[in-house]
């Protein structure tokens, strides 16, 4: 059945359990039907057993969810956190596994028969999400999202497509809205992705989200390795034949929708992409990313104030105070001094500085590490943009996705959190490195 088909079913079962449940009020009368507000409404859809009336009933809450300020939205999350976790009366012993799951997860469970009910509650995730920065107590809501999401997004149901010029405008559009790593201009810009022989574009769907990638990767093949963003993204640049291509750069990966944070795609994204491109280019031999360093500029900027750092020596505070010049980049003695102090400190940042976690501080890192690439090359002054010069001061990271040793690399991390880098990188550091596996040359 497709998808088209199986919504208008879930609208005609809907307006029929509306009529049924419209005829259940007219008999309550007037006074119980005060009681009717959206927890209430909860508390039907949880209690009833009609198919028909549960759909009508999961729509209706969701359309007046959609209505609420946010006031009335936090409102109902805090009805959800107190009145729909487990339910103590029924702890026995032998129900206790049932018991004890959140009633809210059932009420998520039955919002989803609604027609497009996948869609507002990954939106209603998006708005719990903004509530929380303020709200910790809402957490418990946010824990049973993430469960239900893990298994209704997991790979099973996931279908790539490939992206190019004759797909569809409307979704043509959402490419460019949700690019989140280097901005697409314009259209021309868009097509020059998308429509080169040397560029192509994938797309993670879900059945439930009609039209909506939940992520991108943009990819381009090259002679060799990039060192840099721009001979990628311009104009001017000179088109590779494809079978003259010995390398597939991953150079923009994209997550699209914000109320499915913690629901990891990444990995089967990239493992997918690179048996389909290997499928039609068979003599691609390197796959690697040419990936942004988001956090590294805020920590070298804590580091370089810090009254004793392992990380910088003196020489290198002084060189790398050049930094603090306005446009110091573009001087060209002044990058050459920066150059080698910058590329031995975030050696250090990405080998040596760890979260709470154990895990690597920068983002991007753990999400390719963690998918079992390993950390290449280090790439001076690769991304000049604005944003680039503020998160990274220009710099720029290759992971490798060497075939033969991800799924060896995804254990050392994921069982040491162990770093796999080249000797390129590892020599960078001056003192002995712990848990840095060196990379198989």
């Amino acid at each position: 059945m497709s998808t088209s088909s199986f919504s208008d079913m879930l609208q005609s079962i809907a307006e029929r359990g509306r009529a049924l449940i419209d005829r259940t009020r007219d008999r309550r009368g007037v006074a119980e039907q005060r009681s009717a507000n959206l927890a209430q409404l909860c508390e039907d859809l949880l209690s009833g057993r009609g198919e028909a009336s549960g759909v009508a009933l999961a729509r209706e809450i969701l359309s007046r969810y959609g209505e609420l300020k946010t006031g009335p939205r936090i409102a109902f999350f805090e009805a959800l956190a107190s009145g729909f976790g487990a339910d103590r009366n029924r702890l026995s012993a032998s129900k206790v596994h049932r018991a004890s799951e959140p009633r809210r997860l059932e009420l998520f469970r039955r919002l989803n028969l609604a027609p497009g009910g996948t869609a507002a509650l990954v939106r209603m995730r998006e708005q719990l999400i903004d509530a929380m920065d303020h709200r910790d107590d809402l957490a418990v809501i946010d824990e049973d999202f993430l469960h239900l999401f893990s298994s209704w997004f997991n790979r099973g149901f996931l279908v790539l497509r490939s992206i190019d010029w004759s797909t569809p405008a409307n979704l043509l559009e959402k490419i460019i809205r949700y690019e989140a790593v280097h901005t697409i201009r314009d259209w021309n810009d868009l097509r020059a992705r998308i429509d080169s022989p040397d560029r192509r574009c994938y797309a993670f769907f879900h059945p439930a989200l009609v039209d909506e990638p939940l992520i991108f990767v943009e990819v381009a093949l090259t002679r060799g390795i990039p060192a840099a963003i721009d001979p990628i993204l311009s104009a001017k640049r000179d088109p590779v034949e494809p079978e003259r291509a010995t390398t597939a750069v991953f150079y923009s990966i994209s997550n699209c929708q914000r109320g499915l944070a913690g629901v990891s795609f990444g990995h089967f994204l990239i493992k997918q992409v690179v048996e389909e491109v290997s499928r039609e280019i068979p003599r691609l031999a390197t796959f690697v990313t040419l990936s942004p360093a988001p956090n590294f500029a805020e920590w070298l900027k804590r580091e370089r104030v810090k009254e004793r750092s392992v990380a910088l020596s003196a020489e290198d505070r002084t060189a790398l105070a050049a930094l603090d010049r306005p446009d110091w980049w573009r001087d060209e003695a002044t990058a050459e001094m920066v150059r080698e102090s910058l590329l031995r400190a975030a050696a250090w940042y990405y080998l040596r500085v760890h979260g709470a976690r154990g895990t690597p501080l920068d983002s991007v890192a753990r999400f390719h590490l963690g998918n079992g690439a390993r950390l290449e090359r280090l790439n001076f002054l690769a991304d000049t943009s604005e944003r680039a010069l503020q998160q990274s001061h220009g710099l720029m990271v290759n992971y490798l996705y060497d075939l033969e040793h991800i799924e060896q690399n995804h254990e050392a991390y994921a069982q040491q959190h162990a770093i796999v880098a080249s000797g390129a990188v590892t020599r960078l550091v001056r003192t002995p490195t712990r848990d840095v596996v060196p990379a198989a040359e």
